[in-house]
Formats: C-alpha cells, sequence, structure tokens
C-alpha cells in the first residue's frame, strides 16, 4: 500500500500526544491474549506464548531481560491466560460527515481519530475491529492485534466515500448481534439525526454489558455558527437550500444546537455511556488525551 494512504490517516503527533495513556476497560475482561488489564481468572496456569514490544505503561515486571542482553530492546512475556480486551470502532460515512475543507472535513477528521485511536490500542496489546455505516453496515474490518490492522483500515478508508443517509439504530443493532462477551464500542458520528432510536440502539448495546463511547464529531461551523455575510445553505443528507444572513439566525440556531447537544449527552450519562465532544478545530491528541485522563481516574473509583 501507498505509504502516503497511511499516513493520511495516521495521525504521529496524536500517537505522541497519547504516549503514556492507555484505554482501560470498565471492570474485568476475559480473554486469551496479553494486555494491561485485571484477569477475572485466578488459580489457573499460565503458559508462555510469546513476545510483544515493549510500551509505556507496562509493568516492568514482564519484561524478559534475557531478550534485552540480546536485542538491546525492552520485551514483555506473553501467557495465554493473561486478559485482552476488543474495542470496535464504528464510523459513520454518512453524507453529513462531508462537511468541511481538508483537514476540517468531520469524516477526515473522525477517520484519523479512528485509526490513530487504534494504533494506540493495539500497540498496548489489546484487539481492536472496524465498521463503517451509513444506512447500513458497509464494511466491516474483524478484530485483531496485529500492527498490519492500521493498514487495512486505512486502505478501506481510502475506498470509501460519503455517499448516503444515516440510520443509527439499524446498524447498532446490527452490529450488537455481532458481539459476544463484554466489549467496547466506540462510535465517530455526528448522531445527527432521531435521538430516540438512537438511545433504544445504545440500550440494547448496555443490556448486555458492553462499554459504550459516543465520540460526536462536529465541525466549528455547526457548533459556533461562527459564519458571516449572505450564505447558501445546501442540504446533504436532503434535497434543500436556503439563503439566509447568518446574524440574523444565529441565535436561534445555538439554542437548538445547545438543545441537541444537552440531549445526546443525557442520553449517555442514563445509559453510563461516555460522551467525547471533538470539535474539528480542536486539537485531536489534546482531546482524547483528557478523555482518557479522565477515564482512568472514573475506573479507579469503580
Amino acid at each position: 500500500m501507498n505509504s502516503g494512504v497511511l499516513s493520511r490517516y495516521l495521525d504521529y503527533e496524536f500517537l505522541r500526544q497519547l504516549s503514556g495513556r492507555s484505554l482501560e476497560p470498565r471492570g474485568l475482561v476475559s480473554g486469551n491474549l496479553a494486555g494491561a488489564h485485571k484477569s477475572p481468572a485466578s488459580g489457573f496456569a499460565v503458559e508462555f506464548s510469546g513476545h510483544r514490544e515493549y510500551v509505556p505503561g507496562d509493568d516492568p515486571k514482564h519484561i524478559d531481560w534475557r531478550v534485552f542482553f540480546t536485542r538491546d530492546k525492552y520485551f514483555i512475556k506473553q501467557y495465554e491466560m493473561e486478559t485482552n480486551f476488543v474495542c470496535h470502532l464504528m464510523l459513520d460515512i454518512s453524507k453529513s460527515m462531508r462537511y468541511g475543507d481538508e483537514a476540517s472535513q468531520k469524516m477526515l477528521f473522525g477517520s484519523r481519530l479512528a485509526v490513530s485511536l487504534a494504533h494506540s490500542i493495539v500497540r498496548q496489546g489489546d484487539k481492536v475491529s472496524f465498521t463503517t455505516f451509513d444506512t447500513k453496515i458497509r464494511g466491516h474490518i474483524p478484530a485483531s492485534n496485529a500492527l498490519p490492522q492500521i493498514i487495512r483500515m486505512s486502505q478501506h478508508l481510502d475506498e470509501t466515500d460519503a455517499e448516503d443517509t444515516t440510520d443509527l439504530h439499524a446498524c447498532l443493532s446490527e452490529f450488537s448481534q455481532r458481539m459476544a462477551r463484554r466489549e467496547i464500542v466506540m462510535i465517530f458520528s455526528d448522531f445527527f439525526g432521531d435521538l430516540e432510536s438512537l438511545e433504544n440502539a445504545i440500550q440494547r448495546i448496555r443490556f448486555n454489558k458492553h462499554d459504550v463511547v459516543l465520540v460526536q464529531v462536529i465541525h466549528d461551523h455547526e457548533l459556533n455558527f461562527n459564519l458571516d455575510g449572505m450564505t447558501r445553505f445546501v442540504g446533504l443528507e436532503i434535497d434543500a437550500q436556503r439563503i439566509a444572513q447568518p446574524s440574523d439566525i444565529r441565535s436561534a440556531y445555538l439554542k437548538a444546537v445547545g438543545r441537541f447537544n444537552t440531549e445526546l449527552a443525557d442520553i449517555a450519562t442514563r445509559n453510563n455511556c461516555d460522551h467525547v465532544l471533538a470539535c474539528t478545530k480542536d486539537n485531536p491528541g489534546a482531546i482524547f488525551w483528557e478523555y482518557l485522563n479522565q477515564r482512568s481516574l472514573q475506573n479507579r473509583r469503580i
């Protein structure tokens, strides 16, 4: 694959900023690969299965010093009975995600968030899957904890375009049937649509004890309506256009978007989900550094 495709979606500054931070599951997890998490199993023998490269945050007691002395690099011993988690990343590729130019386009911004976070999760020894959706699930890359997963994700994104509307309820309901044990689901979307049906789909996922994170990808124009001069507003998911002076409608618009964001945040709170507001003008590494830091603090209180 062309290295330019990978660099289009993998944000190296994001990875640098997240160095030392990790996505931690809530409660106990079960699995068959090494991760940095507590195991619900105890009293069982463990069997050595191989090595993976050390990443900041790993417990130094698991470093294989014999390998270090021969290769001058740190490697962690892996055992069959240690734990891992699976994180499912779901990206909305509907037409509304096409809003914005260049790096501030919502779909590209969300893609970079997903791919960069996936790289961080794989480096900590856990598995990640990737799904794109609009009115239905358009693509799915099964879970893996191998670095080529990042290449597969980037390749899939480079072959994907925003072409349809969104049906979050149908896509999340279908996807929930594919999950077995308790896992993490991170949804990258603007969530424009029927919030009541979205909550129903989230409740179905939460009923099975899965951890849900709503990553709301929103453009600065949508959040703050900082537009000036006579403007033509073109519907991305509906066939409609309006010409208006932004100053005439700014107050009403900001009240409406404020109500929408508050309702989405309330849905997250009611269903014990996380809500991350990711504005395209903000630093993505800073957004997730703050989120992972808060998540880690919450986990310690559980």
